[in-house]
């Protein structure tokens, strides 16, 4: 389980394929403790945060970004849609919403034009 929460690191800007639920769920839960993690090793308190911290949040922040974004592409994909869907989330709130929806659906089982279902390691076509 541990392994599909660093699956997107390892996949760092593989936009192509697909993504379990177990895959995105786990590495948002891994992006959220990290952020949660720095923020209380800082401390933040009343009082502003020092430079030197607030490059260290951008700078891990940024990190994140680009696996958290290939991950929601290949998530997308793993539901049989286009990663053009990811605009949706520009749409206040509906669009959020929408883009949650879509990542808590099961993807479609057996391939599809992305790629391989990436919950059966028996798929001849993962191996081609």
């Amino acid at each position: 389980m541990l392994n599909l929460m660093f699956e997107p690191l390892r996949k760092y800007a593989d936009f192509t394929g697909r993504a379990r639920r177990a895959e995105y769920w786990l590495f948002w839960l891994f992006s959220m403790a990290i952020e949660f993690l720095i923020v209380v090793l800082f401390g933040w308190r009343s009082g502003f945060p020092s430079t030197v911290e607030v490059l260290i949040y951008c700078v891990v922040g940024l990190g994140l970004f680009v696996p958290s974004l290939a991950v929601t592409f290949r998530r997308l994909h793993d539901t049989d849609r286009s990663a053009v869907w990811l605009l949706i989330a520009f749409l206040p709130i509906i669009g959020a919403i929408v883009l949650l929806v879509f990542t808590f659906l099961e993807g479609t089982r057996g391939p599809n034009r992305y790629g391989p279902d990436p919950k059966d390691p028996y798929d001849a076509s993962a191996f081609a």
